[in-house]
């Protein structure tokens, strides 16, 4: 299928998409805040500056698009290239494949190297896709994320257990010899 848009016309709608405040984004904050989760946005001191931080959580929200981040693509090397499967929600333009398939090998890359910082760090990462809140299974990924939320708050603050000694226990009814 052809680019229905001029090259310029193209140039003009990649340049107007931004990365704050976008409507995946504008979702899963909505959901979080109704359901009583209280939260900061891009956090500067953290890599990657999250989304969507849960101090209290210790998580990290990152609500990616399918094709800025490359969801569900493998990215393999062929004739000394960088090749991108697509996949149906992430489709590799015909136009300038090079540019888009580095692009967004990058993200990947540095996608996995954020998570892995804020592991080192002590923080959980919880990656939303795009196509994960589209209308029909919206409701089931963000009752998913809350479920996720309560099983590590409840996991990082689980109760701490003691060993004591063997002794034998009294009745407080019985006398003691």
């Amino acid at each position: 299928m052809a680019d229905t848009l001029t090259s310029q016309q193209r140039h003009t709608n990649m340049a107007a998409i931004h990365g704050k405040d976008t409507k995946p984004e504008m979702i899963v904050r909505h959901f979080l805040w109704a359901h009583g989760f209280r939260y900061r946005l891009n956090h500067p001191r953290l890599p990657g500056k999250p989304d969507v931080v849960l101090r209290k959580y210790k998580t990290c929200i990152f609500v990616n698009g399918c094709f800025w981040h490359g969801h569900h693509t493998q990215v393999t090397m062929h004739d000394s290239q960088f090749m991108i499967e697509g996949s149906e929600c992430c489709r590799i333009p015909r136009t300038n494949t090079e540019f888009w398939v580095n692009k967004i090998r990058r993200n990947k890359e540095r996608d996995g190297e954020v998570q892995r910082k804020l592991a080192a760090m002590g923080w959980h990462s919880i990656t939303i896709w795009e196509c994960e809140l589209k209308p029909k299974v919206r409701e089931r990924t963000l009752l998913s994320l809350v479920y996720q939320l309560d099983r590590l708050f409840l996991h990082d603050r689980s109760v701490k257990r003691y060993d004591t000694p063997e002794e034998e226990y009294v009745m407080a009814a019985e006398d003691i010899e």
